[in-house]
Protein backbone atom coordinates (compact mmCIF):
# COMPACT_ATOMS: atom_id res chain seq x y z
CA UNK A 1 0.00 0.00 0.00
CA UNK A 2 1.71 3.35 -0.85
CA UNK A 3 2.89 5.79 1.91
CA UNK A 4 -0.09 7.94 1.28
CA UNK A 5 -3.72 7.67 0.19
CA UNK A 6 -6.90 10.24 0.36
CA UNK A 7 -10.05 9.02 0.48
CA UNK A 8 -13.57 10.10 -0.93
CA UNK A 9 -17.08 8.93 -0.61
CA UNK A 10 -19.20 8.64 -3.69
CA UNK A 11 -23.01 7.98 -4.02
CA UNK A 12 -24.36 6.94 -7.21
CA UNK A 13 -27.47 4.61 -7.01
CA UNK A 14 -27.00 0.64 -5.59
CA UNK A 15 -22.78 -0.06 -3.98
CA UNK A 16 -22.69 -2.90 -5.73
CA UNK A 17 -22.58 -1.42 -8.97
CA UNK A 18 -20.00 1.40 -7.57
CA UNK A 19 -17.91 -0.80 -5.67
CA UNK A 20 -17.59 -3.22 -8.65
CA UNK A 21 -16.93 -0.30 -10.98
CA UNK A 22 -14.04 1.25 -8.62
CA UNK A 23 -12.30 -1.96 -7.96
CA UNK A 24 -10.96 -2.07 -11.36
CA UNK A 25 -9.52 1.22 -11.38
CA UNK A 26 -5.92 1.55 -11.18
CA UNK A 27 -4.26 3.63 -8.21
CA UNK A 28 -7.75 2.85 -6.18
CA UNK A 29 -6.61 1.02 -2.95
CA UNK A 30 -9.45 -0.07 -1.69
CA UNK A 31 -13.09 0.15 -1.53
CA UNK A 32 -15.70 0.02 0.84
CA UNK A 33 -19.43 0.06 0.36
CA UNK A 34 -21.31 1.85 3.17
CA UNK A 35 -23.75 4.13 4.20
CA UNK A 36 -23.48 8.11 4.54
CA UNK A 37 -25.13 11.55 4.23
CA UNK A 38 -27.90 10.66 6.76
CA UNK A 39 -28.55 11.47 10.45
CA UNK A 40 -28.93 8.07 12.30
CA UNK A 41 -25.61 6.50 13.36
CA UNK A 42 -24.65 2.87 12.52
CA UNK A 43 -27.78 1.90 10.05
CA UNK A 44 -28.29 -1.18 8.46
CA UNK A 45 -29.29 -2.27 5.30
CA UNK A 46 -33.07 -2.55 6.21
CA UNK A 47 -33.16 0.62 7.54
CA UNK A 48 -31.51 2.38 5.10
CA UNK A 49 -33.75 0.64 2.19
CA UNK A 50 -36.96 1.69 4.32
CA UNK A 51 -35.71 5.29 3.58
CA UNK A 52 -35.73 7.19 7.19
CA UNK A 53 -32.22 7.35 7.96
CA UNK A 54 -31.51 9.92 5.17
CA UNK A 55 -28.46 7.72 4.06
CA UNK A 56 -27.19 7.21 1.08
CA UNK A 57 -25.61 4.06 -0.42
CA UNK A 58 -22.02 4.71 -1.24
CA UNK A 59 -18.61 3.85 -1.53
CA UNK A 60 -15.71 5.05 0.71
CA UNK A 61 -12.68 4.95 -2.21
CA UNK A 62 -9.10 5.07 -0.81
CA UNK A 63 -6.70 5.96 -3.64
CA UNK A 64 -3.18 6.77 -4.28
CA UNK A 65 -2.99 10.55 -5.30
CA UNK A 66 0.15 9.75 -7.15
CA UNK A 67 -1.43 7.71 -8.96
CA UNK A 68 -4.92 8.47 -9.70
CA UNK A 69 -5.86 11.66 -9.35
CA UNK A 70 -9.46 13.05 -7.71
CA UNK A 71 -10.48 14.02 -11.19
CA UNK A 72 -10.44 10.84 -13.05
CA UNK A 73 -11.99 8.92 -10.28
CA UNK A 74 -15.18 11.75 -10.75
CA UNK A 75 -14.97 11.12 -13.94
CA UNK A 76 -15.04 7.53 -13.55
CA UNK A 77 -17.84 8.10 -11.36
CA UNK A 78 -19.68 10.88 -13.96
CA UNK A 79 -19.69 8.74 -16.99
CA UNK A 80 -21.05 5.36 -14.66
CA UNK A 81 -24.23 7.10 -13.26
CA UNK A 82 -26.70 9.46 -14.73
CA UNK A 83 -26.20 12.53 -12.11
CA UNK A 84 -28.84 14.16 -13.28
CA UNK A 85 -32.69 11.84 -11.86
CA UNK A 86 -33.22 12.79 -8.16
CA UNK A 87 -33.01 9.85 -5.82
CA UNK A 88 -32.80 7.03 -8.46
CA UNK A 89 -30.58 5.22 -10.49
CA UNK A 90 -32.54 3.48 -13.23
CA UNK A 91 -35.02 0.70 -11.27
CA UNK A 92 -33.50 2.00 -7.75
CA UNK A 93 -35.68 4.24 -6.71
CA UNK A 94 -34.95 6.27 -3.44
CA UNK A 95 -33.10 8.99 -1.88
CA UNK A 96 -30.91 5.75 -1.04
CA UNK A 97 -30.21 5.57 -4.37
CA UNK A 98 -29.36 9.11 -4.76
CA UNK A 99 -26.05 11.19 -6.31
CA UNK A 100 -23.53 12.04 -3.84
CA UNK A 101 -20.10 13.11 -3.27
CA UNK A 102 -19.12 13.54 0.43
CA UNK A 103 -15.48 14.87 0.80
CA UNK A 104 -13.11 14.97 3.49
CA UNK A 105 -11.37 18.51 3.71
CA UNK A 106 -12.27 21.87 1.93
CA UNK A 107 -9.70 21.93 -0.74
CA UNK A 108 -11.04 18.14 -2.21
CA UNK A 109 -14.75 20.05 -1.94
CA UNK A 110 -13.88 22.68 -4.25
CA UNK A 111 -12.23 20.35 -6.52
CA UNK A 112 -14.92 18.59 -6.91
CA UNK A 113 -17.28 21.57 -7.39
CA UNK A 114 -14.88 22.74 -10.06
CA UNK A 115 -15.21 19.57 -11.75
CA UNK A 116 -19.10 19.80 -11.77
CA UNK A 117 -18.91 23.54 -13.18
CA UNK A 118 -16.45 21.82 -16.28
CA UNK A 119 -18.76 18.92 -16.84
CA UNK A 120 -22.26 20.53 -15.89
CA UNK A 121 -22.87 21.48 -19.41
CA UNK A 122 -22.45 18.57 -20.81
CA UNK A 123 -25.82 17.26 -19.90
CA UNK A 124 -29.25 18.04 -21.21
CA UNK A 125 -30.86 18.61 -18.08
CA UNK A 126 -29.17 20.06 -14.85
CA UNK A 127 -26.76 17.98 -12.56
CA UNK A 128 -28.59 17.33 -9.39
CA UNK A 129 -25.55 15.14 -7.51
CA UNK A 130 -25.16 16.73 -4.00
CA UNK A 131 -21.84 17.84 -2.71
CA UNK A 132 -21.08 17.91 0.79
CA UNK A 133 -18.60 17.41 4.06
CA UNK A 134 -18.75 13.94 4.89
CA UNK A 135 -19.63 13.77 8.53
CA UNK A 136 -19.33 9.81 9.20
CA UNK A 137 -19.41 6.85 7.06
CA UNK A 138 -21.09 3.10 8.33
CA UNK A 139 -19.60 0.16 6.56
CA UNK A 140 -22.40 -1.97 5.18
CA UNK A 141 -22.90 -5.55 6.33
CA UNK A 142 -19.84 -8.19 5.16
CA UNK A 143 -22.44 -10.12 2.75
CA UNK A 144 -22.57 -6.72 0.53
CA UNK A 145 -18.31 -6.45 0.31
CA UNK A 146 -16.83 -7.19 -3.17
CA UNK A 147 -20.63 -8.46 -4.25
CA UNK A 148 -19.89 -8.21 -7.59
CA UNK A 149 -16.94 -10.31 -7.65
CA UNK A 150 -18.61 -13.08 -5.55
CA UNK A 151 -21.53 -13.27 -7.69
CA UNK A 152 -20.91 -12.55 -10.86
CA UNK A 153 -23.42 -14.88 -12.69
CA UNK A 154 -26.79 -12.96 -10.42
CA UNK A 155 -29.43 -11.80 -12.28
CA UNK A 156 -28.43 -7.96 -11.24
CA UNK A 157 -25.00 -8.27 -12.00
CA UNK A 158 -25.30 -9.64 -15.29
CA UNK A 159 -27.99 -6.66 -16.41
CA UNK A 160 -26.89 -3.17 -13.90
CA UNK A 161 -23.36 -3.82 -13.25
CA UNK A 162 -21.63 -5.64 -15.97
CA UNK A 163 -22.76 -3.48 -18.38
CA UNK A 164 -21.88 -0.33 -16.73
CA UNK A 165 -18.06 -2.21 -16.27
CA UNK A 166 -18.43 -2.74 -20.28
CA UNK A 167 -18.75 0.89 -20.22
CA UNK A 168 -15.99 1.94 -18.14
CA UNK A 169 -13.96 -0.24 -20.37
CA UNK A 170 -15.07 1.47 -23.49
CA UNK A 171 -15.12 5.09 -22.45
CA UNK A 172 -11.78 5.28 -20.38
CA UNK A 173 -9.52 2.30 -21.13
CA UNK A 174 -10.22 0.61 -17.65
CA UNK A 175 -11.83 -2.38 -16.26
Amino acid sequence: MPAETEKIVLGGGCFWCTEAVFQYVDGVVDVTPGYAGGTSDDPTYREVCRGGTGHAEVIQVEYDPGTVSLEKLLEVFFSTHDPTTVDRQGNDVGSQYRSIVLYNSEEQGARVEEFLARIGPEYDRPVVTEVKPLDAFYPAEEYHRNYYSKNPNQGYCQVVIAPKLAKLESKLGEG
